[in-house]
């Protein structure tokens, strides 16, 4: 088709499938289907499969079971919607079965994900969408932001060792990233098989695809109670030990050192790691006074991470996890 065929029409986007994962119905699910793009996809079926109309946008909300409550939902959805029972995981996490099952469903070959518990702004996806268009994929960066005392104590150390690693070195985070099928180094078979015997769902994109940060955040909640906040710091501990053994090692060092030196030389070390932690702030524009606790925070990081790597499960997502090794994992009740 060249421009002068009068049958030539305005050059259409490449269509996204959107996945996210979810047990309920919430902001997020309303905001991103109000962003999808192009005519209905699905008319005259339930859009199962690949196959519909590539035209269009859609998104795939993700649940585990027929009894989750957003499953009732299947009867009363936006149009260019479909929630997907994914069933429950045998040998993985409930995020990665969930993802590989919406990898399988949909219908696009440009693929987005997200999560449900930040905000999507309303042309979220089309700048999504652009910046693959410009640089291929693609992957926003998130700040977390605690629900709870212990959260947000955990803040600095979450901009240093996430917001920042994430936007420097590489790391696709599953909450706003941006690929194609064919961008998967090792093939997309072997993706799905390895999302299947792991836990998370961000670190094995990263060890699939190449990807560059741009530079644009989204706060997303973490913790609300001690509890829930201890537990996702052991995840998060997890996951790099296993995925980037390395960088684990040197942080674990790192902070050693800092409370070391916050405990023997407290006006040195102190100003050091606030300045530290506020410089990274101020570089990704977060405008939040938790800076102020880099000091408290480094000074309870050693025995907390040696609590960390003692732990043998830990839980997420109501269920608990026994991570043993990267391939290694069983999926145990609560």
């Amino acid at each position: 088709m060249t421009d002068s065929d009068p049958t030539a029409g305005p050059e259409r986007p490449t269509p996204v499938s959107v996945l996210l994962p979810t047990v309920r119905w919430t902001e997020a699910c309303d905001e991103v289907a109000d962003q999808l793009r192009g005519p209905a996809a699905f008319a005259g079926g339930d859009g199962g499969g690949r196959g519909g109309d590539r035209a269009a946008d859609e998104l795939l909300v993700i649940c585990d079971s027929p009894d989750d409550p957003v499953a009732a939902r299947r009867g009363d959805l936006p149009d260019r919607v479909r929630v997907l029972v994914a069933g429950e995981p045998e040998g993985c996490s409930g995020k990665a079965n969930a993802i590989a099952a919406g990898m399988e469903a949909a219908a696009n070959d440009r693929i987005a994900w997200t999560d449900d518990d930040f905000r999507h702004p309303p042309d979220w996806l089309a700048t999504l969408d652009a910046d693959y268009e410009r640089r291929g994929p693609t992957t926003e960066v998130p700040v977390f932001v605690g629900d709870d005392p212990l959260g947000r104590l955990f803040e600095p150390a979450y901009v240093i060792g996430g917001t920042l690693a994430v936007f420097a070195a590489g790391v696709a985070w599953g909450g706003a990233v941006i690929f194609e099928r064919d961008d998967l180094r090792d093939g997309e078979a072997a993706f799905l098989r390895d999302l299947r015997r792991t836990v998370s769902d961000d670190g094995t994109l990263t060890a699939h695809l190449d990807v560059s940060a741009v530079d644009r955040t989204r706060y997303v909640r973490a913790g609300g109670s001690l509890r829930g906040s201890l537990e996702r710091f052991v995840r998060f501990l997890t996951i790099t030990r296993y995925h980037a053994p390395r960088a684990t090692a040197f942080n674990a060092a790192f902070g050693v050192a800092m409370a070391a030196l916050c405990l023997f030389a407290p006006f040195i070390g102190v100003g050091v790691v606030t300045a530290l932690a506020g410089a990274a702030y101020a570089r990704f524009g977060i405008a939040r006074a938790t800076f102020l606790l880099a000091a408290p925070g480094v000074l309870i990081a050693p025995p907390l991470m040696a609590y960390a790597f003692a732990r043998r499960t830990f839980v997420w997502g109501g269920r608990r996890y026994r991570w043993r090794s990267l391939f290694d994992v069983e999926v145990e009740p609560v």
